[in-house]
């Protein structure tokens, strides 16, 4: 059985967007923008340091009240109301069955659960997001003007927008679709939310947002829009959503927001160390694919291009998969369903082909922390190189320390570790914890490494959770 992964908060709006919109001359706009980033920020720190508490009666929350699982026949819904303040889930406003409120924001993500959970069931059979009937739960009205809209693990939150860049981000059906994906990868591929395969993990939500809608509509391949997040930019913001799948980079181009840095093709890939090695801007490739081969086979994407994908999902697929593994899998997967030398298959082969992405190719990690696919990639630490990770702190105060050849660890881990040897990414990370007051009691892990050289300390807060749980890997192999 495939162990769940931690969950990681994944919101719609990425955070290259909003630091755009907080250099903004509006200063109420670059004041909503700000205080977005700062939430978000702080729910990411509360995730990553929530384990290190010990449990109490005097601090933990208030537990939601219990609920039952859905059927194969019927979803289980919630939607809570948190009037403006940011304590989850809120006060229960609508349950499963009960009637419509004249809140237009809890009938849409109420409606928005409801056509979600008919696209996984209806078409591919599978109940609800962990497929055994998980409760749909979502709170509206989160926070003052949160631009933003998020899954957390466990449920939907979704801010009501600044009115003035942003509308609710319940208008947008294919945003809800989009998170609730998050939550179905979580309980399936368990994609790491980093470099490749964080792309990828943020491209399969944007096909299964997008899919939720056009099935919600009606509408073919062919007539569908491929926007995501259309319903969401204000009428004086020039642009026409946040991403689109049709053609990657041309969303939006405003003085406010920027201009849509998302790439269509492998060799304009962005290297970068932001937005977790630029996991909503490479996207852009294999959304790009995915509309390829949609609009090629034609017809309803959802049925033959979406059920490779989830093929793909469900299959034997590891969390550290790149662009190029991704792609044999869905070749694979639709060879195993329609045939190796089917039209479908080839559509697939074809369609990764188009956006510069060779399936099964493989070449070392790029210095961005990513697999270059087909581009000729520069020189990464040998396979030999030696690091050591010393952990440190924690209520019991225990040091733990280990010192391995990457040649020693599995191949993904492997990888996780020439990306982070690579570029500046630990030590950046190391600079701006020695600005940052440290937490009592959290853990502190050390690398050291002689080549590429290296030795820095690293509060656990820092930390995402995949580069944390690389670290936990490698002190104690075979647990992590």
């Amino acid at each position: 059985m495939r162990k769940q992964p931690a969950p990681h908060q994944c919101s719609i709006v990425p955070p290259y967007l909003l630091e755009a919109l907080a250099a903004s001359d509006d200063p109420a706009v670059a004041a909503w923008a700000r205080a977005t980033l700062v939430a978000d920020d702080d729910l990411r720190r509360s995730r990553r340091t929530a384990e290190l508490r010990p449990p109490s009666a005097a601090s933990s929350p208030t537990p939601a009240p219990r609920m039952e699982r859905g059927t194969a026949e019927a979803p289980q819904r919630a939607v809570h109301d948190a009037r403006g303040e940011t304590t989850l889930p809120g006060d229960l406003v609508r349950a499963e069955g009960s009637p419509a409120t004249d809140d237009r924001e809890v009938t849409e993500a109420y409606d928005g659960l409801g056509a979600t959970w008919d696209l996984w069931q209806e078409v591919y059979g599978r109940n609800s997001l962990d497929g055994k009937g998980l409760p749909l739960v979502a709170t509206v009205h989160y926070g003052q003007q949160y631009d933003n809209a998020f899954w957390d693990g466990t449920q939907m939150v979704f801010g009501d927008g600044d009115g003035v860049i942003f509308a609710p981000f319940t208008r947008s059906l294919d945003v809800i679709g989009h998170e609730l994906a998050h939550g179905v990868t979580q309980y399936t591929s368990g994609l790491n939310y980093q470099d490749q395969s964080g792309a990828l993990n943020e491209s399969v939500s944007d096909v299964f947002g997008v899919l939720v809608k056009q099935r919600r509509l009606g509408q073919s391949a062919d007539e569908a829009d491929w926007l995501v997040g259309a319903e969401l930019l204000a009428d004086d913001v020039k642009g026409v959503a946040l991403r689109s799948m049709a053609a990657p980079g041309t969303a939006y181009d405003d003085p406010r927001l920027g201009t849509d840095p998302q790439p269509a093709h492998l060799r304009d890939y962005v290297e970068t160390t932001d937005d977790n090695g630029g996991v909503h801007i490479n996207s852009g490739i294999p959304n790009k694919a995915f509309h390829t081969l949609a609009t090629t086979l034609g017809g309803n994407a959802w049925e033959v291009a979406g059920q490779v994908w989830v093929d793909t999902i469900t299959g034997d697929i590891s969390a550290d998969c790149d662009f190029a593994t991704f792609a044999a899998l869905t070749v694979a997967a639709a060879a195993a369903r329609h045939g190796d030398g089917s039209e479908v298959t080839a559509a697939v082969r074809a369609a990764w082909e188009s956006v510069g992405v060779t399936p099964g190719s493989t070449a070392p990690r790029s210095p961005g922390g990513s697999d270059g696919g087909n581009a000729e990639a520069p020189s990464t630490p040998a396979p030999s190189t030696a690091v050591s990770v010393r952990r440190t702190g924690g209520f019991a105060g225990r040091t733990i320390e280990r010192t391995v050849t990457l040649e020693e660890l599995p191949n993904g881990d492997t990888r996780a570790w020439q990306s982070l040897l690579a570029d500046d990414r630990l030590t950046a990370i190391a600079r701006e914890a020695a600005a940052t007051r440290r937490m009592p009691d959290a853990f502190c892990y050390g690398v050291r490494c002689e080549t590429p050289p290296l030795d820095v300390e690293l509060p656990e807060p820092q930390l995402s959770d995949d580069v944390r749980g690389l670290f936990e890997r490698t002190l104690s192999p075979g647990e992590g």
